[in-house]
């Protein structure tokens, strides 16, 4: 049976259906590596996928789209997820561009399924979970620009259309999928006991090697599909590139200390399949993928280009032409897991041989080597690259910050301390503290409240005082905040910024206890801990305000 891949990416689609013995008869991206990749591994380097806009090729003449599209029985495409992802900008993106992509997707489906003669009879569209609610149940022809073809409806959410999780698939990884379109009942393989751990795979791929990858002249076993290479054959799996303290310490505070969110592993949980696999190559972000480096103390590395590929369920000899890391992890983030795919052709295949059509043939098992190491001047093996530590760089002037005094979270209470600007050239910055409660359709925001001091003990009130004057004393001025802020962690030195000001806040908070207390302004009852921050940032920022507003009035006179 022959094969389209609109979207195609890498060929993780391909992938699967290549294994189990369909024709890929012709692919299309619009970005060139992928293009490449897609091509060395799947057809011996012959131009099967081709560059192209398929926007630009819904929308051609009768004559040049069939010349663009030749007839087969299955078309499959994963249009860019990017629009509808939750983790672009927290799901809020503009999703007009990630709905014409589908469209243009439906409108090519629709055009070689309704035409005299039609071969097709599969297909098959996906892309992340929070696509579904974007995609209609059914287009009509004039939703889909074709009013003049035929009067039929072109149904996307079939019986079978749904969420799929790859864990369930004989993938490695907790990735959910919208899966839609004409195609034929799917069965798990995996049950909740088989899934497979992060910790597994990184066993059985073995250790970064950098300094003697050409001698293991040992074999490795494809922990998903179970063939034999040479170690020394593993491509992009024989280097580390270690994240500097600045970037991991920003990722872990991201994940388990971002206030509003549920806490995340730090570094990843070795006994769980792997999270999903995103397409940035990301080391400060609550969405990085960090692995300790073995033997160190407080060092973490990013995961090679192999063991993201291996936990997407990539088989080991597969290679990915890109000039860099970044290249090589985006191919792989924005893939389709090969091993569903697999799953998905088989279950089209084992259809149309119930079904009597007269180009089904029997199945292939999928799991052995393709041995494909063509040679081509365009790979970039990564093994053995000696990554430098990124070294940190001064923050721009009008850098902007937010964050809630560190670890402490009580009752979906938070203190945040933010800086804004009240001049357009950036000279004069101002801080704001406020209460934060919950998030989503909860959230609640308390500012300008105000906390006596008598709601304190006595006993706590005299250090409490003497307390502010000391960060007072250090921080000197609004401006001076600002300014080591932007600084790196080795110019700040001794210095304070408002990292160190919400650090020292935590230390000084968590050594007293009490009761909630009640406040004017916030209709529940405040944890004492968040009282007594609030009442401190507070404090100092009236004074760090008084000051420059003095100063502002001596300049005008």
């Amino acid at each position: 049976m022959r094969v389209v891949d609109l979207f195609c990416g890498a060929g993780g689609f391909s992938e699967g259906f290549y294994r189990a013995g369909f024709e890929i008869v012709r692919a299309y991206d619009i970005w060139s590596p992928a293009v490449l990749t897609h091509n060395m591994n799947h057809s011996d380097g012959k131009e099967v996928a081709l560059k192209g806009d398929i926007l630009e090729i819904a929308w051609s003449n009768d004559e040049e789209f069939e010349d663009a599209i030749p007839d087969s029985e299955v078309i499959i495409g994963s249009p860019p997820c990017i629009a509808f992802s939750n983790s672009n900008k927290s799901g809020k993106a503009d999703k007009e561009s990630g709905v014409a992509l589908i469209k243009a997707f439906l409108r090519i489906v629709a055009r070689k399924k309704y035409k005299k003669n039609s071969k097709l009879k599969y297909w098959v569209m996906e892309n992340v979970g929070n696509s579904e609610k974007y995609v209609n149940e059914f287009y009509s022809m004039e939703e889909l620009g074709l009013e003049g073809l035929t009067d039929e409806k072109l149904c996307v959410k079939g019986k079978t259309s749904k969420l799929y999780n790859m864990k369930y698939f004989g993938v490695p990884t907790n990735r959910i999928r919208y899966i839609c379109g004409d195609f034929p009942p799917l069965n798990e393989t995996t049950s909740e006991s088989e899934i497979v751990s992060l910790g597994k795979i990184l066993k059985e791929l073995g250790k970064p090697s950098p300094n003697d990858f050409e001698k293991l002249n040992d074999k490795i076993i494809d922990p998903t599909y179970g063939f034999e290479i040479f170690k020394k054959d593993l491509s992009d799996h024989h280097y580390v590139s270690e994240i500097p303290d600045f970037e991991w310490k920003k990722a872990k505070r991201q994940k388990v200390d971002k206030g509003y969110m549920g806490k995340m592993a730090f570094p990843e949980n070795m006994d769980k399949p792997a999270r999903t696999v995103m397409a940035t190559l990301s080391r400060s972000s609550r969405e990085s993928m960090i692995f300790p480096i073995e033997n160190e103390v407080e060092k973490y590395r990013i995961p090679t280009i192999r063991e993201v590929a291996t936990l997407m369920s990539f088989p080991i000899d597969f290679r990915f032409y890109g000039e860099n890391e970044s290249i090589k992890y985006r191919m792989v983030g924005n893939a389709v897991t090969p091993k569903f795919s697999y799953e998905l052709a088989k279950s089209i295949q084992e259809d149309s041989i119930k079904n009597n059509f007269k180009d089904a043939f029997m199945l292939k098992d999928g799991f052995s080597s393709l041995k494909r190491f063509p040679s081509s001047p365009d790979f970039t093996d990564l093994n053995g690259k000696v990554f430098p530590l990124k070294q940190e760089k001064p923050k721009k002037v009008n850098a902007k910050f937010k964050q809630h005094v560190p670890e402490l979270v009580e009752k979906t209470f938070r203190v945040e301390l933010q800086n804004k600007f009240t001049t357009s050239n950036y000279e004069t910055v101002e801080w704001d503290v406020s209460i934060h409660r919950s998030q989503g359709k909860n959230a609640e925001v308390f500012s300008n409240i105000l906390i006596p001091e008598d709601i304190f003990p006595i006993s706590i009130r005299k250090e409490l005082k003497s307390f502010i004057n000391e960060l007072l004393i250090e921080i000197k001025d609004s401006q001076k905040l600002q300014i080591n802020y932007c600084k790196t962690k080795i110019e700040r030195e001794d210095s304070i910024g408002p990292e160190e000001l919400l650090e020292k806040i935590k230390v000084f908070v968590n050594s007293y206890t009490g009761d909630f207390i009640e406040v004017n302004g916030i209709n529940r009852m405040l944890p004492y801990k968040i009282a007594l921050a609030y009442f401190i940032l507070n404090n100092i920022l009236e004074e760090l305000n008084y000051a420059e507003e003095n100063t502002r009035r001596e300049v005008a006179y």
